[in-house]
């Protein structure tokens, strides 16, 4: 290379995070947020489902989760804890 090259990084975006995901994803620069409303256990395992197919995505792309930032949040008075 010249002394006058310019070497720019291939940037790109992730459109296809959330292609199958059935609950809500919002993604924002290195932020991945999934949430639902867990009303009985079909939307527990769909929200698991989901989850799954995060990883699977994750490990195609070899940017994986940093799983010590992960957090869970429940709401609510009569919520069931899962395991």
């Amino acid at each position: 290379m010249g002394r006058s090259s310019v070497v720019v990084p291939n940037i790109g975006y992730i459109n296809d995070l959330e292609s199958g995901i059935e609950n809500w994803i919002l993604k924002f620069a290195d932020d991945t947020k999934i949430f639902n409303r867990m009303m009985d256990d079909n939307d527990r395992k769909a929200l698991q489902d989901d989850f799954s197919k995060l990883i699977t995505w994750s490990e195609k792309w070899q940017m994986l989760f940093n799983t010590s930032k992960c957090k869970v949040m429940h709401i609510g008075k009569t919520q069931k804890q899962y395991p």
